[in-house]
């Protein structure tokens, strides 16, 4: 069966077993699978007027285990048909101005809500060993994907004196600053759609090298998952032409705390050490505000030595 059209099939096979209300749903969403792929079951079934657990059952139905995977197959086949503005008109199209806050901070709550649903706790575990035990850790994330690695390797320098940040801007550079992976390292690659191929091929390259290899991406059918030893799956956003990542960012604030949860003894070490430098170095001082009763006071030492 062809993937981009798996759903369909399914609701024109089982068509003639459904009830009223799922027929109401099959009609609907053959017609209009684009805009039901960024509905959740609550506003599915408000549009088309069943209940929400009709909607439930409708794609248990069909087979899925739930709702949230029947979902992940609706994106599947439009993920690659729609551009980002028409997502973007189809998710935000009918919002008024006033709506488009909550609109968008609900949408963000539901991404973290099915993330956590649908992770594979296993992997998450097995991602924080193979750090733990890695002699290099790398970390690539290429365009909207950047900030995310940026985050990750922040703490993990906290964690690690063995990290790599791989800043790049074409493949040939990759390649360079992983020339020496091996099967001591580990390599985390995050992508999102739309995918990107240089993250892919630095994939590649680290399993060629026997390297242990962790993805953060958003669907078990990502072409990220080729390469890696452990998968982990964060909802992202298709519906905006601005990239949602906020589920991919609480997953590795997860990774964060586990490690360092594993790591106590060496993060306070580290913690100390820093609040030593920023001290002796008066990193922060500048910064510094002092509450004398109601009033704020701002604290420059460069200007009271000054006076």
């Amino acid at each position: 069966m062809n993937k981009a059209n798996e759903v369909v099939e399914k609701i024109k096979n089982k068509y003639d077993k459904l009830s009223k209300g799922q027929k109401l749903l099959a009609d609907y969403i053959i017609s209009n699978y684009d805009k039901a792929a960024f509905l959740t079951a609550a506003k599915l079934g408000a549009l088309v007027g069943v209940s929400e657990s009709t909607v439930v059952r409708f794609a248990m139905n069909l087979g899925y285990q739930g709702y949230p995977e029947f979902q992940r197959a609706l994106e599947e086949m439009v993920r690659n048909k729609l551009n980002s503005i028409q997502r973007m008109e189809v998710a935000y199209g009918r919002i008024s101005q006033p709506q488009i806050l909550s609109s968008v901070l609900q949408a963000d709550a539901d991404k973290i809500k099915l993330t956590l649903e649908n992770i594979d706790e296993k992997a998450f575990e097995t991602a924080i060993d193979i750090l733990l035990n890695a002699k290099h850790i790398y970390v690539l994330g290429i365009r909207s994907c950047s900030p995310l690695a940026n985050f990750l390797s922040f703490y993990l320098n906290m964690l690690f004196d063995n990290v790599h940040l791989i800043q790049t801007n074409s493949a040939s550079e990759i390649f360079e600053q992983m020339i020496r992976i091996d099967e001591q390292d580990a390599i985390i690659g995050i992508s999102f759609p739309r995918y990107s191929v240089r993250t892919l091929k630095a994939m590649e390259f680290a399993n060629n090298r026997n390297a242990k290899v962790i993805t953060l991406t958003d669907s078990i059918h990502s072409p990220m998952n080729l390469y890696s030893s452990c998968n982990l799956i964060a909802r992202s956003d298709m519906a905006s032409i601005v990239d949602s990542l906020v589920a991919p960012l609480s997953v590795i604030n997860a990774l964060v705390v586990a490690l360092c949860m594993r790591k106590q003894t060496e993060v306070v070490n580290t913690l100390e050490t820093l609040e030593k430098i920023w001290d002796e170095y008066q990193v922060y001082s500048n910064d510094e505000i002092n509450y004398v009763e109601n009033d704020v006071i701002l604290k420059d030492p460069y200007l009271e030595n000054n006076v």
